[in-house]
């Protein structure tokens, strides 16, 4: 990494998003941001330890969806005690199974669920399922680690954020760059003005989801997967390699493509910095012509975000597909930025990814003095929420702010649907100005399905 110093050199930080040192507990849990309890997070109760516990025992975890990114989140919680395994694809359990023998084995979430002393749950299945099984979760008082977006619709999240609050429980998304060094050193610079107020952030990404046709021809179903449970709450249509079990993120019944996958992890930058959570309108600049089952290849959103206290509102411009970029963005800052993010100050502009960042213009800041970190290095994103299982405290994406951000996220894509800009009105959970995008925001279960 590169720091600027008096001799003119340009400044540029580059750090690996993965790679954190590690610290002691006292450490991280005077670190642990206070603006995220100010953004509504309870003090979550201590997890209750038994005669043999202790301060530093194995947890006994349980992990709904052990394959691809679920299999990420099982290696990253495999120094634990792993009791139980579920997933509705008997291939994927089966190789779960044969690194964790000692763990029971499940297709349905709702038998592991009644394992005893099941300390908390890892949630890793397509987002159709999160909320019924979060919801499970935290009724039974289990903490829970979900992988974002939180869930396919708005008042799913909302329900999820607002029983995790009742049960007092300790909760993570999985915005796994969240714990990066990068992006604690933007916050650092943003919130130290070190390019003045902020009133526009550019957020932009390269990954393309949809734009697809539905299957025409729709083969038996694999005897090594149980269909039916994989559909969970949403209405019976038949099976298709199409949705199962990779490309499930092109279709609205089950996921809400780029917007609900990447806006989590790329907009959670700014909501972080500029401590935004509701947008106050969401409308759609650009897009293609809706289709009723497939999600759009490309979107350009924007958000009107309320002042926050002494900071001005700020305007949010999201960017997807191949070629989407802001104007403002050079076509060589675009070849060496393909995603990112733009935040646009009085002072200057900040320029971001995953692991680099850039203070631009490169002459105004060649001899810029960088603020003294004030956020501490994470201990890793899933060992924060293992500690806070363990011995208390909170996480820095606990649902109380990642709510917000998922239900963001999710608006844009509301807004593509409803075609119309939207006047939100987060309390009330509804369009003020378009009572039709209510179908898009209320979650609807098939029979036998409920939260």
């Amino acid at each position: 990494m590169a720091f600027a110093t008096s001799s003119g050199q340009k400044v540029v930080v580059r750090y690996n998003a993965f790679m954190n040192q590690p610290l002691n507990r006292r450490c991280f849990l005077a670190g642990v941001s206070l603006g995220a309890l100010a953004l509504g997070g309870v003090a979550p109760q201590v997890l209750s330890q038994g005669a043999g516990g202790g301060a530093n025992r194995k947890l006994n975890l349980g992990v709904i969806g052990v394959a691809n990114r679920g299999g990420e989140n099982l290696r990253a919680v495999a120094q634990e005690n792993v009791v139980a395994l579920c997933d509705v694809d008997k291939n994927n359990l089966q190789a779960a199974a044969q690194r964790f023998p000692q763990a029971k084995t499940f297709e349905d979430f709702r038998e592991l669920l009644e394992v005893k002393d099941l300390d908390a749950v890892v949630i890793s299945t397509p987002d159709h399922c999160h909320a019924v099984i979060a919801v499970a979760a935290l009724e039974k008082g289990l903490p829970i680690y979900c992988e974002k977006p939180l869930a396919r619709t708005v008042s799913e999240v909302r329900r999820i954020t607002e029983l995790a609050r009742q049960k007092r429980k300790v909760t993570q998304l999985g915005t796994q760059i969240h714990a990066s060094r990068n992006y604690r050193r933007v916050v650092e610079l943003v919130q130290s003005g070190a390019i003045g107020a902020v009133r526009e952030v550019h957020v932009w990404v390269q990954v393309v989801y949809g734009g697809v046709k539905m299957p025409t021809e729709f083969p038996p179903v694999p005897p090594t997967l149980n269909y039916d449970l994989w559909l969970g709450p949403v209405e019976y249509r038949p099976y298709s390699p199409e949705w199962v079990p990779f490309k499930w993120r092109n279709w609205w019944a089950f996921g809400g493509g780029t917007l609900a996958d990447f806006g989590c992890h790329y907009m959670d930058l700014p909501h972080w910095a500029l401590e935004l959570s509701h947008p106050r309108s969401v409308e759609v600049v650009d897009g293609p012509p809706l289709d009723a089952e497939s999600v759009p290849p490309w979107l350009i959103v924007r958000y009107e975000h309320p002042a926050r206290g002494n900071k001005p509102p700020v305007t949010l411009y999201w960017y997807q597909g191949q070629g989407r970029r802001p104007e403002r963005l050079t076509a060589e800052q675009y070849r060496q930025w393909r995603s990112g993010v733009l935040f646009v100050g009085e002072e200057g502009e900040i320029l971001a990814n995953y692991t680099n960042h850039e203070l631009l213009p490169e002459a105004k800041f060649a001899n810029f003095t960088r603020p003294k970190p004030f956020i501490k290095d994470s201990i890793g994103h899933h060992a924060e929420w293992l500690e806070a299982v363990r011995n208390g405290g909170t996480t820095t994406c606990h649902f109380d702010y990642s709510g917000p951000l998922s239900e963001t996220a999710l608006l844009g894509n509301v807004a593509y649907r409803t075609g119309k800009k939207l006047e939100w009105n987060w309390r009330e959970l509804r369009a003020v100005n378009a009572p039709e995008a209510q179908k898009y925001i209320q979650h609807r279960y098939r029979a036998g399905w409920k939260i």
